[in-house]
């Protein structure tokens, strides 16, 4: 189907692309969003990621799927952002202090308990601040070592590494926030129910 796809559209096909558009295009606005936190630079950037698919489509060889393709171009439209003017301005940047007081980070990427909702997970990465939100992405979803994060955003290895396990303990106290508002809600109904109930009696 990828390869079809890519065929139709090296032919010159409109529709292949406006399909390859339709199939994949809010994936990589997903990414863009993750990564830059703004809806509005999002979808300019997915409109960037596929120009540079209708330029690029040529070196597209099938040896990985045409999502992954994709993906990958998206990451680095972000990354090129973050590199950016704009994205300097906008990225948080960490104190000697910050760094002095840092723990080890666990061992491994940071995985949220199977059974937790989706959605949650999502707006709680979003919260986070810029920096802390594209280095927890880049080494907890993209895969990469602290040192090509480094490399990539132009920051310390040891920055990197703080930037991750901040990012984690802060997405622990969101998601245990969640949790513990979503356990009060029965309580609280409970609790206005039975003095309800307390003030018909009386």
């Amino acid at each position: 189907m990828d390869r079809e796809i890519v065929h139709r559209c090296r032919r010159g096909e409109l529709a292949a692309f406006e399909e390859m558009y339709k199939r994949y295009g809010s994936r990589l606005y997903t990414v863009a969003y993750r990564m830059t936190g703004s809806a509005a630079d999002a979808e300019d950037l997915v409109q960037d990621i596929f120009l540079q698919v209708y330029r690029r489509l040529d070196t597209f060889r099938g040896e990985a799927a045409l999502g992954t393709w994709l993906h990958r171009l998206a990451v680095n439209a972000c990354l090129d952002f973050v590199r950016s003017k704009q994205g300097r301005r906008q990225r948080v940047t960490d104190s000697a202090d910050d760094l002095d007081a840092l723990e080890a980070p666990a061992a491994g990427p940071w995985r949220p308990d199977a059974a937790l909702d989706r959605m949650d997970l999502e707006r709680a990465i979003a919260q986070l601040p810029p920096s802390y939100r594209r280095a927890f992405l880049l080494h907890d979803v993209e895969g990469l070592e602290h040192h090509e994060i480094g490399a990539t955003l132009g920051i310390a290895e040891g920055t990197s590494k703080s930037l991750v396990f901040k990012a984690r303990t802060r997405l622990r106290a969101l998601l245990r926030g969640r949790e513990t508002a979503g356990a009060a809600q029965p309580a609280r109904a409970a609790a206005a129910a039975g003095e309800a109930g307390r003030s018909g009696a009386r």
